[in-house]
């Protein structure tokens, strides 16, 4: 295929050892952090929620129907929490494992289609860029859509090789659709349409329509809707409104519309993908410049263009929607690793360690900017926060930096040892060689662990905007109380709390993202606060969340309440004991309440044996 080495440069020991202290890196600190709002609160609850109801089939989110993305990632949550418990890491197994899976699956492709070199430096660099390895540690839809997505794309690779037995070609393309279909129950549409775009776009820069004979075109639709269809049937069975909302709200108005209010400019993606792949960035132009010089293969596949249109379309077609996450382009991730893989073995020793000198001088430099966090601060993130970050992150800077040095040590230690021993004109080693290799890793090391170690120290904020530290007096509270006690959430939609109180809450006033179900199921939420002030003061048991600001409004108003917990962002109260010189009007608005319907069942967590 190319020139790079084709022998491993480590032996089969020393690769175990890596990718044992891989794993050990990568799941260990799941359970460190504290769930964020609004997207690992969310998922977590949607869980906790299907866990605790036994319906697969309908996802509800605090309580109210949420069709918003598939439920492939709820359902595997949900079983995690089967098995081990509800909690933190618990939440964020599914998500790390779909990660960790994607760097041994780019290993396992750049290997079988380009060469053992490749392979390797391409696991090297999707695990060790901010990007992959920092989303592989949140509770979000993208990573484990990412994979999938990654299989499709590897599983068509491998399936194209040449020479391949027509068995392993069609096994392998089942692979590649039975992975669309898992993409799409993962986040929808998506899943499938940019593929199939990409391999549309592929054939016409290519011209390459042999290929559509390879692809098992019928075999791998009855595949794909085989594992699609029976979901789809099922909830739009239970849920008459949900082809609607589901297919042209969410699929297509998302896109095309900035009804979600989450806007970006064109470039939105490019500072994402610069940090996020910023290992290997100074290395980056030339691994596009050396792909593009790659051969096809016998057969008159091309798997670099491939690779080059996928990264592209993927970027624009986020770039060009009105809706914008940073998550959103993750699936470019595993695509331009390899194409960095495939370079990094050519790169000449004494080019290498200038990249790494340049680095170790913008780590140092890190070092002293890190020193300005400790004059930020705000209402919501006070300065002690962000002094007790700066600490995290000076730790974080110095191990990253530390290793660069010790990869620049074992490549002048290579370097000094051919220069002893004279053995030929002085050619400069391939970076495929086992002393460059470990520079390399060391290099990489050092990245992982710096995104590691950070992030686990963004918990300083993280703990406070989950809201975790109320809930055991939340919890203690709710033990007092009758199963059935309602929890309302006045005017605020708070995703964490629910998780870590294991209850859900009536909305009131705002619905928020909650939108739709409230519009299928209005008896669920109370609409206005004034109707929920006649509802509190007839409840004999009630909680409430607010901001405090509300807090602060109902109080002068002298509504009965009483605080059980609080923090800078919310306040939660209870209901003083009714007044025993009003149980008739107390009784009879209870009544009418039980009659109207209006609070739905909240949906506590059983016990956990």
């Amino acid at each position: 295929m190319n020139d790079t080495p084709d022998r491993l440069p480590l032996n089969r020991t020393a690769l175990l050892l890596l990718i044992l202290a891989l794993a050990v890196v990568w799941f260990v600190p799941l359970g460190w952090r504290h769930l964020l709002p609004s997207d690992e609160g969310r998922y977590a609850e949607m869980a906790r929620e299907m866990f605790i109801t036994h319906d697969w089939i309908t996802p509800r989110y605090n309580g109210y129907k949420y069709f918003e993305k598939p439920p492939l990632q709820t359902w595997a949550n949900a079983l995690t929490f089967m098995w081990f418990g509800i909690g933190e890491w618990q939440a964020r197994l599914y998500t790390a494992l779909t990660g960790f899976a994607g760097v041994l699956l780019v290993g396992f492709t750049g290997r079988r289609v380009f060469n053992a070199s490749t392979g390797l430096f391409a696991a090297v660099v999707l695990a060790t860029c901010p990007y992959w390895n920092l989303m592989g540690h949140f509770n979000t839809l993208d990573m484990a859509l990412s994979f999938w997505m990654e299989l499709t794309l590897c599983s068509l690779l491998l399936a194209q090789r040449p020479n391949l037995p027509d068995r392993s070609v069609r096994g392998w393309m089942w692979v590649c659709w039975a992975s669309m279909a898992l993409a799409v129950l993962s986040k929808g549409l998506v899943g499938l349409i940019l593929p199939g775009a990409v391999l549309v776009l592929y054939s016409l820069a290519t011209r390459n329509w042999a290929l559509w004979r390879r692809l098992y075109l019928v075999s791998g639709l009855i595949v794909f809707f085989a594992i699609v269809t029976p979901w789809f049937v099922l909830v739009q069975d239970r849920n008459p409104e949900f082809f609607n909302f589901f297919f042209i709200v969410q699929q297509f108005r998302r896109y095309l519309t900035p009804e979600q209010n989450r806007p970006g400019a064109f470039w939105y993606f490019v500072p994402v993908l610069l940090v996020g792949f910023l290992p290997w960035l100074s290395v980056s132009v030339q691994s596009v410049r050396h792909a593009l010089r790659v051969p096809r293969q016998p057969n008159g596949f091309a798997p670099v263009p491939l690779l080059l249109i996928w990264s592209a379309f993927i970027f624009l077609f986020f770039s060009a929607s009105h809706s914008k996450l940073v998550s959103y382009t993750l699936p470019v991730a595993p695509s331009l690793a390899l194409v960095i893989g495939m370079y990094l073995p050519l790169v000449g020793r004494e080019r290498l360690r200038k990249h790494l000198a340049g680095y170790a001088v913008g780590l140092a430099a890190g070092l002293i900017g890190a020193t300005f966090l400790g004059s930020l601060g705000d209402a919501r993130n006070p300065n002690a926060l962000w002094v007790e970050f700066r600490v995290w992150v000076w730790a974080a800077i110095a191990v990253g930096l530390l290793l660069t040095l010790v990869a620049l040590w074992l490549l002048r230690r290579s370097a000094s040892a051919d220069a002893a021993s004279a053995v030929a004109a002085p050619v400069r080693p391939a970076a495929g060689n086992g002393t460059v290799a470990r520079a390399a890793i060391a290099f990489g090391a050092g990245w992982l662990l710096l995104g590691t170690i950070a992030g686990t120290g963004h918990d300083v904020f993280g703990k406070l905007s989950s809201g975790a530290p109320l809930a055991p007096a939340v919890k203690a509270a709710l033990a007092t109380m009758p199963p059935d006690t309602p929890f309302y959430s006045v005017g605020v939609l708070d995703h964490t709390l629910p998780f870590y109180v294991g209850h859900t809450t009536i909305m009131v006033e705002h619905a928020d993202e909650l939108a739709f179900g409230v519009s299928v199921e209005p008896q669920k939420w109370v609409p206005t606060v004034a109707e929920w002030k006649q509802r509190w003061m007839a409840d004999r048991y009630a909680l409430a969340l607010m901001p405090p600001d509300r807090y602060r409004k109902l109080s002068a108003e002298h509504l009965p309440m009483v605080v059980v917990a609080r923090d800078l962002r919310r306040v939660i109260v209870e209901k003083p004991p009714l007044d025993a010189s009003a149980p008739a009007a107390a009784a009879s608005a209870s009544s009418a309440q039980a009659a109207s319907g209006a609070a739905s069942t909240p949906l506590a967590t059983p016990p956990q044996h």
